[in-house]
Parts: structure tokens; sequence; C-alpha cells
């Protein structure tokens, strides 16, 4: 069976345990993002003087940027309790309005996924949104009655990589939609930092700069390459970090001078070889490369169309010249001239 990647996916409970303890609690903390932090520090205060909740908001963007980190410093910073749960977990409209009906006033309900919930758990949010009200069916056929419940007012925060999928309806009514980026280089340097020294890892500038380079973009991503070259510095050294320690490490975890994994090499490689340079269909894909749509489509193509590495046609996917340099190949005629249709 092949091996994951170690960049892309989604976290472990040991992944989760360890984001746990190196989360910031304020927008002082939170590295990067300067404009989202003020828009939301805007919209805090601006609730706090009114004496109401702050209004619903969207965060979207990828995996990994701290969608659920925001979803929390919103909360502490409305003296809020923060009540989580996600997309998938919300089988049935049952669900969801258990959580509901025990909500307190001013509460936060934090949603990820929120793309992911059934139409029928989705359209009970309506007018818990909107009117701070519930409805709920009793009983079943001829015999069913609905039942009106006022709640409390409270904040819901939801979360999505696919904002695309999020409906219509649902998203005009949050207050806020924001789109989380990427982060700089930089910020990552000063995340890296701000990780180890949470964490005890002696590490100089020029080994964080080497860890940020390859964390595409990502502080999960970061904190990930961060934990394995603290154990590759633990037992092939004397524990400190410098940037011969960090590069000899990312090298045998394979993590390459771009950011690219093994998986994202494969699947270079898949298109490249196995289809000609494409296009190949995503699915198609997928499957060389045995992993799920959703996955490749979520985790790893982002990244290479960012970096350039890939294009998405009407077609299907493209390895650009860059791929082929990237993996030591000679690029065709027609790639290099630009017909890639």
């Amino acid at each position: 069976m092949r091996e994951d990647g170690l960049l892309a996916g989604r976290p472990g409970p040991e992944d989760a345990a360890f984001e746990a303890g190196l989360r910031p609690r304020s927008l002082d903390e939170f590295v990067g993002q300067d404009e989202l932090k003020e828009r939301l520090s805007i919209l805090m205060e601006a609730a706090r003087g009114r004496g109401e909740p702050l209004d619903h908001v969207l965060f979207s963007g990828p995996p990994g940027l701290g969608k659920t980190t925001l979803a929390a410093i919103l909360a502490e910073g409305m003296g809020a309790q923060l009540r989580a749960t996600s997309g998938p977990v919300l089988e049935r409209a049952g669900d969801l309005a258990a959580i509901l009906s025990n909500l307190q006033g001013g509460d936060v309900m934090f949603i990820d996924e929120v793309h992911r919930l059934p139409r029928a758990v989705e359209e009970i949010l309506y007018t818990a949104m909107e009117d701070f009200q519930l409805d709920i069916v009793v009983g079943k056929g001829a015999g069913a009655n609905s039942i009106r419940l006022e709640l409390p007012p409270f904040t819901l925060i939801g979360a999505t990589t696919r904002v695309g999928r999020v409906s219509a309806p649902l998203r005009d009514r949050f207050g806020y939609v924001a789109r989380i980026d990427y982060y700089r280089p930089e910020e990552l340097e000063a995340i890296v930092e701000r990780s180890a020294r949470l964490l005890g890892i002696t590490i100089d500038r020029d080994g964080r700069r080497a860890i940020a380079q390859r964390s595409r973009g990502t502080p999960r991503i970061g904190n990930r390459l961060l934990r394995r070259v603290r154990d590759f510095a633990a037992v092939r050294a004397d524990g400190a970090v410098d940037v011969a320690i960090a590069e000899q490490a990312l090298e045998v975890f394979e993590v390459d001078a771009a950011g690219l994994d093994r998986v994202d090499r494969a699947i270079l490689e898949a298109v490249i070889h196995k289809f000609g340079g494409g296009p190949v269909g995503l699915s198609t894909l997928a499957i060389a490369v045995s992993e799920e749509t959703q996955t490749v489509e979520d985790a790893y193509e982002p990244f290479l169309l960012q970096m350039g590495f890939l294009q998405r046609t009407s077609r299907g996917r493209i390895a650009t010249a860059l791929a082929y340099r990237h993996l030591g190949l000679e690029v065709p005629t027609a790639i290099e001239q630009g017909k890639l249709l």
C-alpha cells in the first residue's frame, strides 16, 4: 500500500492535540491575516458596544489556515461559550435541533465543513439564524405537528473549504463572509518561531526559514514539519535545529525545496508519464495515485495550481513546463511553446 504524503490531509488525533496547545487565544497572538483581523476586531467591538451577540460569520479557505482557531478567538473575545461540531456529524435534523435547543444566550456555535450539511439539516438553520427560532416536527404522517421554540440570540460561525458548495440561502444569512488566504513566508517563519518557543525547541533563523519555505503557505503544515524536524534533531543530532539539520530532516521525510511531498510528486508524475502530460480528468488522476477524488481536489491540487505545476482546463489537468523542470524532465516542445490544448 502506498504511504500517504506528509503535508496534506486532515489532522489525526495526535495532530489535533498538538495544534490545540499551540493555538493563539487572541487576535494579538494570531500571526498574519492582518486585514481580516482588523475587520473581526471591529465586528467584535461593535457587538460588545451594543450588548449583542456577534453577527454570524462564514470563514472560507484551504485547510489548515486557522478557521477553527479564529472561531475560538471570536468566542473568547465575546466572552462566550464555544460549541463546536461539523457538517458530516449532523446527519439528521434532530442532531442539529438538539444542539440549538441547548444553546445559552450569546453562545458561539461553530460548524466545520458547513458545506457538507444535509439539506434537511441546513433548512433548520434558516429560521434559527434569522429569527432565533427552531421549528420541530413532532409525530409522523397525518398526526404530525410543528412546534416553534424560541432560541436565545447566538452566533453561528461556519467554516468551509468549498464556499461554492454552500447554498445561496445559507450563505446569505451570514452577516460577514471572510476568505482566509495562504500565508506569506515571513508570516510562516514567525509562526514557526512562536511554536518552537512554546515547545522548547532551539532553532535558528535559517532553520525556521527552511521550514517556512516548505510549509505551502499553511500554518498547520509548518507546525507539522517542525515536529518532524524536532524528532530528527533529537535522534540524529543534539536536539538543536539549524538550517543543515532542518534540510536533512525534510529530505528524510521526502519534502522537497518547493514544498512538495511524495503524493504531490506522484500526481505530477502520473499526469506526465501515464497520461502524456494531460489533459486528464480529476477522477482518473485520483485513481492513478490511489487517492480519493476529493482529497486530490481539496488537499493537493490547490497548491500545485498555485505554484504553477498544474493547469486546470475544461478537458482536464495538464502538467506545465515548470512541473517537468521540477522533476528533472525534458519539457516537450508543444508545452514549451504554450500549445497545451
